[in-house]
């Protein structure tokens, strides 16, 4: 039975209502009346159903195609306007007791390098992202309750937090390891986390129970009541996504966004972020191999209808994509790239030896976080390493109500400026600080409120003078 107010797994993502669903959006694909509906509510800004997206989803008509996307890019500009928050992922170890089938940490891989970054180890990795500009970083780790146990999380947390090199600190700390309990989420909290991050990879039991066949995250319930726990532990921000090429992509998305609406119904507050990852090759993963692979149009579908019926939360797209495909997916709804990324365990600070491969992923972005920052800024939009809602406890139902109301940017829009001007005075080579130095004054002009645009150009003129971390 589906009901989004259920504690339990199977009824929240409900196997019958996802496949009712997905019946009743190819019945309607081609539904003119019902679709010009569905995106005169979605105009709104209030979101959709997972049923209603579900229908736009699988529209085949190209004028309302085209309409889905132009809906999709005007709010993304009236919630989350033209800023791009960075950031970085930081791989704290590989060791893992999966035996998931898409992941080449799986137990059973005897050839992959095993590593655990030691303290020191984490600390010249730190120092190194700071030292390209970073503030915010997702941790990542395997499932190894001997290796990587959450003493061992918490105290990496703890060595990041407290790195001060130069002008470099990394501000934000979001969390990507397995489901756990609800102390170990309290643990976290404590700790000072951003988002706790938790992909489901897909939401069909029955595949999911194939493709985790040995290891704890085998069990389905456990994995997908996970965000409930962290909600119950004090962690109000956090961050869904499914791995896309698993499972049919329609299923996984009705299914995303029910639970979505289950965070909504029972905690009063959606998920922070969602990601759209697609499997990559990988040290010995073949995504040839998995029979729901989608291409770039399928994906940029996705995206759009994601930034429609969801339209609050953040969308992230990492260095799995190349180029190309991230600005797209840009203009669509991503609001947050990883930039200068590596997927293997530590490679920031050197590159890792030749003979060793501890990496999750091929990374299909190698470009360096200048190069981002200076491509991001030359096609109009903001880069931005801002942490402050997080700092300022704008979190959770506050973040949320803000955000619905657009009201969010009247915050991150000044914050993103004076993050920007941080940057181009630390990092930026000189051609990225010349086109920084033109958007920042005039993006300036953009700032409604007169007494804010005066701070952020008072604290501009300090940050040039040394001054750092100024923020709303």
């Amino acid at each position: 039975m589906y009901d989004p107010k259920s504690s339990k797994a199977e009824e929240f993502i409900s196997h019958e209502e996802v496949l009712e669903t997905l019946e009743y959006a190819e019945k309607n694909k081609n539904n003119v009346e019902l679709i010009d509906s569905i995106i005169e509510k979605a105009k709104l800004r209030k979101g959709l159903s997972h049923r209603e997206a579900s229908v736009l989803l699988a529209c085949e008509i190209p004028e309302k195609n085209q309409e889905i996307y132009a809906l999709a890019e005007q709010i993304k500009k009236d919630i989350y306007g033209n800023r791009i928050v960075l950031f970085a992922p930081l791989y704290l170890s590989n060791y893992c007791v999966n035996g998931c089938v898409y992941c080449p940490y799986h137990k059973k891989n005897k050839h992959i390098t095993r590593k655990k970054m030691t303290q020191e180890e984490v600390r010249r990795e730190v120092i190194a992202l700071q030292d390209m500009g970073h503030k915010r970083l997702a941790i990542e780790s395997g499932e190894d309750p001997v290796n990587n146990p959450i003493d061992y999380i918490l105290e990496c947390i703890d060595t990041i937090y407290n790195i001060k090199h130069k002008n470099g600190a990394i501000r934000r700390v979001n969390v990507n390891i397995a489901a756990t309990t609800i102390e170990n989420y309290k643990k976290l909290k404590d700790a000072g986390i951003g988002t706790y991050i938790l992909f489901q990879e897909t939401y069909h039991k029955e595949s999911y129970e194939k493709l985790h066949p040995t290891g704890p995250k085998h069990d389905y319930a456990y994995h997908t009541e996970a965000m409930d726990r962290a909600m119950l532990g004090g962690i109000d921000d956090v961050g869904l996504g499914v791995l896309f090429g698993l499972e049919n992509y329609r299923y996984e998305f009705a299914a995303l966004l029910m639970h979505a609406e289950h965070l909504e119904a029972v905690f009063g507050v959606g998920p922070h972020t969602i990601s759209v990852p697609r499997i990559r090759p990988a040290d010995d993963i073949d995504p040839g191999a998995f029979d729901n692979g989608i291409d770039d149009d399928i994906l940029a579908k996705i995206v759009a209808c994601i930034r429609i019926a969801v339209p609050y939360t953040g969308m992230i797209i990492s260095t799995r994509e190349g180029k190309a495909t991230r600005e797209r997916m840009l203009r669509l709804g991503v609001s947050q790239i990883s930039g200068g990324s590596k997927t293997s365990v530590g490679g920031y600070s050197e590159p890792e030896p030749e003979e060793e491969n501890t990496a999750q992923f091929d990374v299909y972005d190698t470009r360096t976080l200048d190069e981002i920052v200076k491509w991001l800024m030359e096609k109009g939009y903001v880069p931005s390493f801002c942490t402050a809602c997080y700092r300022e406890g704008r979190t959770g139902d506050r973040f949320m109500r803000l955000a619905k109301s657009g009201q969010i940017q009247n915050c991150c829009h000044p914050n993103a400026l004076m993050t920007l001007k941080e940057y181009l005075e630390d990092y930026a080579v000189p051609g990225t600080k010349t086109v920084g130095e033109m958007l920042i004054q005039n993006e300036i002009k953009n700032i409604p409120n007169t007494r804010v645009r005066k701070i952020v150009e008072e604290n501009l003129v300090e940050i040039s003078g040394g001054s750092r971390d100024f923020r709303l």
